[in-house]
């Protein structure tokens, strides 16, 4: 399951990454845009909701080993960026709806209105907008990262790490 969700993240991001720069194309007020900004919340609000998903079964189940073993450091460093990932997609949704919130419109999620986090306010939604635009630079850097990462073990040190990722834990 863990591999599924790992995945599912991927292009979920993927998706989001793509709307969000797909409505520079559209004029600012363009119902085009309007609707590619709201396709934007669709696979953002589902990482939400999945993110949780992949916290329980990370808890669930032990990860198989990698061989050979890498040096601490780099298990330290794997871990941290993987919370780093987590806190991501935990924390970019809900910038996201509370910059909608704070600008007084709601979020449809699967013909669902959720509810207002925060009341209106102008200036608050600048703030957590621009907080949301550099979190989401980062999130490029942190995904490039990790999928760096992947390939330096796979190709570099020549270990399971990526092969972990593409076959089920009893096929490693």
């Amino acid at each position: 399951m863990t591999i599924t969700l790992h995945w599912l993240m991927l292009v979920l991001l993927a998706v989001v990454y793509a709307c969000i720069e797909l409505r520079g194309i559209f004029p600012k007020g363009s119902g085009a845009r309007t609707l590619i900004v709201e396709a934007h919340f669709m696979p953002c609000l589902t990482a939400f909701v999945l993110v949780w998903l992949r916290l329980f079964a990370r808890t669930q189940g032990v990860a198989p080993k990698i061989v050979p073993t890498p040096p601490q450091w780099q298990r330290l460093l794997a871990t941290l960026m993987h919370w780093a990932l987590y806190l991501f997609m935990i924390a970019m949704p809900l910038l996201a709806w509370l910059t909608t919130s704070t600008k007084g419109h709601q979020v449809m999620f699967y013909g669902f209105d959720l509810p207002l986090l925060v009341a209106e306010d102008k200036n608050l939604a600048k703030q957590l907008q621009g907080w949301h635009e550099l979190l989401g630079t980062f999130g490029y850097w942190l995904i490039g990262l990790h999928a760096l990462a992947g390939l330096y073990h796979h190709c570099v040190m020549r270990d399971n790490t990526l092969q972990r990722m593409w076959r089920k834990p009893d096929q490693a």
